[in-house]
């Protein structure tokens, strides 16, 4: 059975930092493209970032380019995304989801989230 299990959220002020980590199982971690996703109160899901299996390629929302970075460590099946220069929208529930790129990511598996609020 695959699992995710994301961790590290929390209240930040605007400008401060976070470290989310993703812990997998019960799949091929390290041949697995992956994807960071959050989710603002009343707004879809939009892909924030994304890893190869390698790490070679990554993908980063406009939005968050230059902020965010995303990082795994395959022999701990652990994905990351360091949060940076945090700013009020990027309030919202993050999840990580096992795919590089999907056209609807309401159908690919992902965790149950850890909540990031960033505010004053």
């Amino acid at each position: 059975e695959v699992q995710l299990v994301e961790s590290g959220g929390g209240l930040v002020q605007p400008g401060g930092s976070l470290r989310l980590s993703c812990e997998a199982s019960g799949f091929d971690f390290s041949s697995s493209g992956l994807t960071w996703l959050r989710q603002a109160p009343g707004k879809g899901l939009e892909r924030v970032s994304s890893i190869s299996f390698t790490g070679a390629n990554t993908y980063y929302a406009d939005s968050v380019k230059g902020r965010f970075t995303i990082s795994r460590d395959n022999a701990k099946n652990t994905l990351f995304l360091q949060l940076g220069n945090l700013k009020t929208e990027d309030t919202a529930m993050y999840y990580c989801a096992k795919a590089y790129y999907a056209t609807n990511w309401y159908s690919i598996t992902r965790g149950q989230g850890t909540q990031v609020t960033v505010s004053s």
